[in-house]
């Protein structure tokens, strides 16, 4: 199982996104989460700045949607040429057909769940998505403190996919550290966003490295 670091550049400094993309060559993907200011109360950025992005960074593009009515936008960011959408499934009533509307165009479908839903729904449908986000702070703002109690849900997803087979990535975003990160990948997450701990380091590159030792080490309710 691989272990993915995927930094957010919601804390990274806006006005000089080339450069802090290029301080973190070495992770997996980068993170960008779209807020709309009514899904959660944060706005952040749109489509044309993913454009912008996707012409400039040096990694996959790794999409977070905090956004009402995916259905109508989650398309075009795939088209935009995304590595990975994922939308959450509060803000959508038919969840399957966007994922596969995503897939059609080219790009990972992602669902993300708030820490207080319930993932017992979803856990018959992991063949239609490509990830499943659990998240580890109520979505909107970075800097958060890691919520341990949404851990028994990441178990569940781990679970689920080690039976089916799937190939799922599990990923966990909000108050990722290098001490939290252990307890997400004993729970079971492969795929973990970082924000504050990567881009508020000296050497993000060996912030990056020591997430993905400590992550490693401990994955699955296994320590090494």
């Amino acid at each position: 199982m691989a272990t993915r670091i995927n930094p957010s550049i919601l804390a990274a400094d806006f006005a000089n996104f080339e450069s802090e993309l290029f301080r973190i060559r070495s992770a997996d993907l980068v993170h960008v989460d779209i807020m709309d200011n009514h899904f959660v109360p944060n706005l952040t950025f749109g489509l044309g700045m993913v454009e912008r992005l996707q012409q400039v960074s040096p990694l996959p593009l790794d999409i977070h949607l905090m956004i009402d009515d995916p259905e109508r936008w989650a398309p075009g960011y795939a088209e935009a040429g995304a590595y990975s959408v994922t939308f959450h499934a509060e803000a959508t009533t038919e969840p399957v057909a966007l994922a596969r509307r995503l897939r059609q165009i080219g790009a990972r479908a992602g669902i993300a769940l708030k820490p207080g839903t319930d993932v017992t729904a979803y856990l018959d449908l992991l063949d239609e998505f490509d990830q499943v986000l659990v998240m580890t702070v109520e979505p909107g703002f970075g800097g958060q403190s890691f919520m341990e109690e949404t851990m028994p849900k990441l178990s569940q997803l781990r679970s689920q996919v080690e039976k089916t087979g799937l190939d799922v990535w599990l990923q966990v975003d909000g108050g990722i550290t290098a001490q939290t990160i252990e307890i997400a990948a004993r729970a079971g997450a492969d795929t973990f966003v970082a924000g504050s701990s990567v881009f508020g380091a000296e050497n993000p590159a060996a912030q990056i490295g020591l997430l993905r030792e400590r992550a490693a080490s401990h994955r699955h309710g296994r320590v090494t």
